[in-house]
Parts: C-alpha cells; sequence; structure tokens
C-alpha cells in the first residue's frame, strides 16, 4: 500500500481526490431523500433524478477544480480548506435546485439545503479517515522516532500539536520544572518532572529530546542538553522567536566583548613615533610569525616601512593565513613579504634564510608557551624553547645581523615550570652570546600574559561560556599580569629600538589581575549571571579545579626587584646576573645529553641546578 500511495504523482493525487468528491454527490442525495418524508421512497426519487446527475457532476468538477480542492494535501486540510469545502457544498446545492427546478423534479426547496449540509458533512469526514488511514500507513512502513519534550509552556503544547500528524516523529510526553503542570494532560500528552526522566527514556523507547523553552538563557539550555546527552539522547533545540523572524542573521554578526576590555586599567598607545627608524628600510626577520604576538608584530613593522618582512614560521596553516593578510596590506607599500616554513632549530635552513634574505634585524616570537603541554611535553619544549634560540642567535650573529630580540615571560623568573624554565635558559643564552659578541645588539623583553592571544585565559573563559559554562579556575586566589596585545607588541619593538645590548626589557604590566575576577567579568559580560551559593539561579557557573602542575598563585616580572627607568615611560631594564659561557656551555652539554637519551629527568636535573627558583615539576606534582 505504501509503495503505491509513494508511486502517485501530484496530478494523480488530485484526480483521486476529485473522484471521491464526485462520488460523495450521489451518497448525499441518497441520504438527503432518505431523511425527508417525499411522495416516492428515497431510492425512487434518486431514480427520478437520474437526468440531472451528470450535469451536477459536471458542475461539481468544474467548481471543485476552480476552487482548488483536489490539490489540498490531507495534512494541510485545516480550517481555510474546510471554508472552502463549506463554499463547495452550498455551490453544487445551488446548482442541484436550479437543475431541478428545470427539471420539474418537485424537490422540497429544504432538499437542496439538507443535501448541502450532508454533503459538506461526508466532505469533511472523508478526509479526517483518509489522513488516519494514510499517517497509519506510514507509521507502520517506517520507524518512528520518538520524542521527549523539555518545557510544557505555549511553545511546548504548539510542537506538540504540530509533531502529532508528522509522518516519522510521535510526540509520547512533556516534561517541565513548574510543579503547577506536572500530573496534568497538555495537548493529549501527560507533564512529569525532570527527574522522572531516565524512568521515562526506559519505559517509553525516548531516543530525542526537543528542548522547548525559547525564553531560557543559552547556558541554561547548553547544560540542560549536556546532562540529556550523558543519557544518549539526541538532543535538539526549538529556536527562539528571534531566530524564526529572521534577527538571527543580527545575532550571528555581535561579537564578544574585546579582551581588552577586561584589562582593568587603560591601555596605552602612544604609536612608535622615532623607534620606527630601527626597522625603516631595514630586512626583518619574525619567528613564529603566524602565532598571536609573531603576527601583531609583523602588523606593527608595516609601520615602520621595512624594505623586506621574512616570515619564519613552524605551522603551515598559521604561515598560510598571516601571509595572506599581510600580502594584502602591503599592496602598493612596496613592502616584501617572505614566507619561509620551517624550524629555528634547523641551524642549516636559519642561516640559509638570513644570508639570502639579508636579514639586518630579528624578532625572536618563536616558543612552546602552554605550560600544562610542555609539563607533559618537556623534552620537545626545551629543544624548541633554548636550542632554537640559540640555533637562530649565534646563526644571526655569524650572519652580522644588527638587532636580535628574544620575546620572554614573565613565567621565566623563579619557574615553578619547563616552560618558564626554557624561557630563562633561552634569555641566559641570549645573554652570554651579547657578552662576546659586538657586531649584534642581543636583549630580550619578558612581560606577562597578553589579552586575547592563542591559548591566553580570556577566549577560553568566552568559549566556556558559549558553550553553557561551568567556567574553570584553577585556584581563587590566582592573580596574573594582563596587557593587549597591541601594547605588549608595542613596547616590544620599542625596547628593542632602544637596546645598547644584553637588556632583559620589563614591560610596566600593572597590577595583577585575580582570575576569579576576571572570570567573573567575562559571564557578566556576555549577559549572564554567575551561579554560586549567593545565587542559586545563575546562568553559569565557576568551577575551581586546582592549580595544574607547574603552576603559580602569581607571577614576578624580576629576580630581585632592581629595575631601571628607560627613554620610555612603561619600559624598565632588570639589573640581574647571568652565566659565565663556560656555565652555559655546561648547561647546553647537559640538556643535548638528556635531550639525546630521552632522559626527562636528567633535563630536569640540569634546570634545576642552573635556573634560580626553579622547583622541580615532579615535587609540584606530588604535593598537588
Amino acid at each position: 500500500m505504501l509503495k503505491l500511495l509513494s508511486a502517485l504523482s501530484r496530478s494523480q493525487r488530485a484526480y483521486v481526490f476529485l473522484g471521491i468528491d464526485l462520488a460523495l454527490i450521489p451518497v448525499a442525495l441518497l441520504l438527503t431523500y432518505a431523511v425527508q418524508v417525499l411522495p416516492a421512497s428515497a431510492l425512487e426519487t434518486l431514480r427520478a433524478s437520474l437526468p440531472v446527475l451528470p450535469y451536477l457532476l459536471l458542475i461539481a468538477a468544474a467548481l471543485s477544480k476552480w476552487l482548488g480542492l483536489p490539490n489540498i494535501q490531507l495534512k494541510a486540510y485545516e480550517r481555510f480548506a474546510i471554508g472552502l469545502t463549506a463554499l463547495y457544498a452550498a455551490g453544487i446545492a445551488g446548482a442541484l435546485a436550479g437543475l431541478s427546478w428545470i427539471a420539474g423534479l418537485g424537490l422540497p426547496a429544504g432538499t437542496h439545503v439538507i443535501f448541502g449540509l450532508c454533503y459538506f458533512i461526508f466532505a469533511v469526514a472523508i478526509r479526517m479517515v483518509l489522513l488516519q488511514v494514510v499517517t497509519a500507513i506510514y507509521r507502520r512502513a517506517e520507524p518512528r522516532r520518538r520524542v521527549l519534550i523539555y518545557g510544557a509552556g505555549t511553545t511546548g503544547t504548539q510542537l506538540a500539536q504540530a509533531l502529532s500528524a508528522h509522518d516519522s516523529i510521535d510526540p509520547v510526553a512533556f516534561v517541565d520544572d513548574n510543579t503547577s503542570l506536572q500530573g496534568m494532560l497538555l495537548a493529549g500528552l501527560p507533564v512529569h518532572p525532570p527527574a522522572r526522566i531516565a524512568e521515562l527514556v526506559r519505559a517509553r523507547r525516548i531516543n530525542r529530546v526537543v528542548l522547548a523553552m525559547p525564553s531560557l538563557s543559552q547556558p541554561k539550555q547548553a547544560q540542560i542538553a549536556r546532562r540529556l546527552q550523558k543519557m544518549g539522547l539526541e538532543v535538539q533545540v526549538l529556536p527562539s522567536f528571534a531566530q524564526l523572524i529572521g534577527e538571527e542573521a543580527l545575532i550571528d554578526k555581535l561579537t564578544p566583548v574585546a579582551p581588552q576590555n577586561f584589562l582593568g586599567r587603560k591601555s596605552t598607545d602612544t604609536g612608535l613615533q622615532e623607534a620606527c627608524q630601527s626597522y625603516e628600510g631595514r630586512s626583518v626577520l619574525v619567528s613564529g610569525a603566524g602565532g598571536s604576538i609573531g603576527s601583531e608584530l609583523c602588523r606593527q613593522l608595516l609601520g615602520c616601512h621595512p624594505s623586506r618582512l621574512v616570515l619564519y614560521e613552524l605551522s603551515e596553516l598559521a604561515l598560510y593565513t598571516v601571509h595572506q593578510e599581510l600580502t594584502q596590506l602591503t599592496e602598493g607599500m612596496g613592502i616584501e613579504i617572505v614566507p619561509v616554513l620551517g624550524s629555528v632549530t634547523d641551524p642549516r635552513q636559519v642561516r640559509k634564510v638570513l644570508g639570502d634574505h639579508g636579514v639586518q634585524v630579528v624578532l625572536h616570537a618563536a616558543a612552546y608557551k602552554h605550560v600544562p603541554l610542555v609539563e607533559a611535553n618537556p623534552l620537545p619544549g626545551l629543544a624548541n624553547n633554548v636550542f632554537g634560540t640559540r640555533t637562530l642567535a649565534r646563526a644571526a650573529a655569524g650572519a652580522g645581523v644588527e638587532r636580535f630580540i628574544l620575546i620572554s615571560s614573565d613565567k621565566a623568573v623563579r619557574p615553578a615550570n619547563v616552560m618558564g624554565a626554557s624561557k630563562r635558559l633561552a634569555e641566559l643564552v641570549v645573554q652570554d652570546l651579547a657578552s662576546r659578541y659586538d657586531r649584534t645588539v642581543f636583549a630580550m623583553v619578558r612581560f606577562g600574559n597578553v589579552l586575547g592571544s592563542s591559548g591566553s585565559v580570556v577566549p577560553l573563559f568566552q568559549e566556556q561560556v558559549s558553550r553553557g559554562g561551568p567556567v574553570t579556575v584553577t585556584d581563587p586566589a590566582v592573580k596574573r599580569f594582563f596587557m593587549t596585545i597591541r601594547e605588549a607588541v608595542q613596547l616590544v619593538l620599542k625596547a628593542g629600538a632602544g637596546a645598547q645590548g644584553g637588556e632583559v626589557f620589563v614591560l610596566d604590566m600593572g597590577k595583577p589581575v585575580p582570575i576569579l575576577q576576571l572570570a567573573r567579568q567575562v559571564i557578566e559580560s556576555a549577559g549572564y549571571s554567575v551561579r554560586d551559593e549567593a545565587n542559586a539561579d545563575g546562568d553559569i557557573e565557576i568551577e575551581i579545579i586546582g592549580l595544574r602542575p607547574g603552576e603559580k598563585l602569581e607571577e614576578e616580572l624580576t629576580l630581585n626587584g632592581d629595575l631601571i627607568g628607560t627613554r620610555y615611560p612603561k619600559i624598565f631594564c632588570a639589573r640581574e646576573d647571568h652565566l659565565s659561557e663556560i656555565e652555559v656551555a655546561g648547561v647546553l652539554r647537559g640538556l643535548r645529553q638528556a635531550l639525546a637519551a630521552g632522559d626527562e629527568a636528567a633535563a630536569r636535573a640540569v634546570i634545576a641546578r642552573w635556573v634560580e627558583g626553579y622547583a622541580d615539576s615532579e615535587a609540584g606534582r606530588r604535593r598537588l
């Protein structure tokens, strides 16, 4: 039967409906004559009416086609279609009256009214019956998806009514938090409390849940959805009214609050001014050019009009992205953009790139910087951050590069993790080279967290908020220094321009910001409230997960706090002791042996011996 129904074209189905409508006319006539008191019996009266019946059928067929009744689908047969059927019934009743008068049948005037009513009832009833029959055929032939509707309000009940006639979806029940609705029947379905979802899923074989609560905040919907998905259920969300009327495009264009808005102070942007002279007309290489810091270095360098900008990057995707962007920005400026795919740990390639492109300034931003990842992979972190820096710096000195600026981190000061220790060792390597080479100015710039950079806390919090939370904070007492990317890079370029050789520049980052406070700001800036003991009905919870291996409650910017001012108000120079050439050679030899042997413990032992303030991460992990 299903194959037969599916094989019918739209026009064939219309002819079937037309045939049914026409077949109902003699049936309605017979019933009309049967309920009336007439001189002859119902069958005799029908036989007397046979001469006018063909004309009545022709008129009925034409009227039906004109009104479009055969083209109305069964599932779309509602109030408007019923109104058309009433008009159609009145039309053929009038046609019967005219034909009866012409043929002289002598039927009472009330006969035509009763005929119209009988036909209308038959036509509507037959379509209702056909809808149930066809629906039953489809339901038997195709598997049904049993649906639980979460939310028994107006939206939920309307959804249940709409799904009741669906070919493949079977609404089973409601669940709702409103205790006044629980136990009631709405749209023919029972309303249960959410606590019974697991029981309902087993008993009623439910495999999909539709969240019909568009007024509920997105985080709360996300929390409910995750809880249901853990039960193995497919979860769908009914769109809000704003989405249905087309405001979704506007919503999509809304962007998260800019990271600099969470700085807690006014960011400084004084421009590079005379610092540009150190980069203007020169060939500049930026390692790690595809990263957050590296790409911003490239953008700001364009304002200084270097003759050539060499983009040195290990990630193909990151290099492609930054190269495409800078190529468009430099159109018509006469600046050559050179993309180089490679690693700073490759001495042969580094020497070739520096020589082929006549590099005069190196800004070394390439590094593995994510603390937990480097803590879990210490040997690759040390190889890249320490030996990569040494390889690039020595090649720069050999090529006669004018300036080599290392981008360092506040985590290098008394580090509690391998990443910070690797950056401190990179600083010691650069300081050693600065004491031995006069032609190249070696310096390093140390600063804290950069808002909005890849892997930084604000984008992470914003992503967690978009998923409905929770927002994770390692410890309530954690504080960090923050700068914007633009602010940090601007000061790096200024410090690099003013370097004389061997300096450790420290940027003024203001007061450290409590991460717990930052998490609250991110949640509230997104228009949500924090759910805690004081606000049990809040949208998003802040979860304390504990310090991870290698993390400290607070970071420092200097070893001894001894700072010297520079000509730039936000840039200071730290006075710190460094290792001798022999000591640096010993450090590198020990690390090289540990890397060759794949011995993490030996590498940590080298760090513990030479990096001031370093606490062995293994011990730290045991304490945690």
